[in-house]
């Protein structure tokens, strides 16, 4: 028996299946193309970035659809103009015509001061949502307007284009709060009660106008 003919036969069992030894899995060699149908799963794509700069609200018209089953939002320093106010977002089911697709959510928080005298964990009902059209607030206590204050975070939307299910979504975040220097370390979870399409999804302050920050938005492979 040849080499090359031991070494296939070594790596098949009696009942002629490859072993798990047969494959190696570090690396491939001398692959020219991936079939379309071999995606890795998790991979992020971006898709757009836009950056504020005194505006009024940052919408995405364009890029949500059947092409990903997950959208993730990333905020970087969203800084407002205003003092004491929330950062909130909604989403349309009409391309952006109209934000007032009805949510259901809950929150909870942590948080910490500054100087070590105050820290607490619970739910937070200002800023959970009961069959509401209203804007969903994300920074929700209140962002500071002081030149070292912002907030970030992420924000994942699951399936906006299914036309079966309601449309969930999960959002963390930290910021800080006016008036002392607390960090606030936000959760809040929900769905769009709606069998339609989300095709757009608008950013903006309870007030005034955003002052400073950018909003990546990514698709999930």
């Amino acid at each position: 028996m040849g080499t090359i003919t031991r070494t296939f036969a070594n790596n098949i069992t009696t009942s002629g299946v490859f072993k798990p030894t047969a494959f190696n899995n570090a690396s491939f060699d001398n692959v020219t193309a991936v079939p379309s149908g071999a995606v890795e799963g998790g991979n992020m794509v971006l898709l757009s970035t836009q950056t504020a700069s005194a505006s009024a609200s940052i919408s995405f018209t364009t890029g949500i659809d059947s092409t990903y089953k997950e959208y993730m939002f990333i905020f970087n320093n969203m800084h407002p103009q205003t003092n004491s106010v929330t950062f909130d977002f909604q989403c349309s089911t009409d391309g952006g015509s109209n934000y007032n697709t009805t949510i259901t959510s809950s929150s909870f928080r942590a948080y910490h001061s500054e100087a070590d005298t105050g820290a607490v964990l619970a739910y937070h009902t200002s800023s959970d949502l009961a069959q509401s059209t209203s804007y969903q607030q994300l920074f929700a206590e209140a962002l500071k307007n002081d030149n070292d204050s912002s907030g970030s975070g992420t924000l994942h939307l699951f399936n906006p284009s299914s036309t079966t299910y309601v449309k969930h979504f999960i959002f963390n975040g930290n910021f800080t709060y006016p008036s002392v220097d607390i960090s606030i370390n936000q959760y809040i979870a929900g769905y769009f009660n709606t069998t339609s399409a989300i095709n757009a999804i608008d950013f903006k302050m309870s007030s005034g106008n955003i002052d400073d920050g950018t909003i990546q938005m990514f698709g999930i492979l």
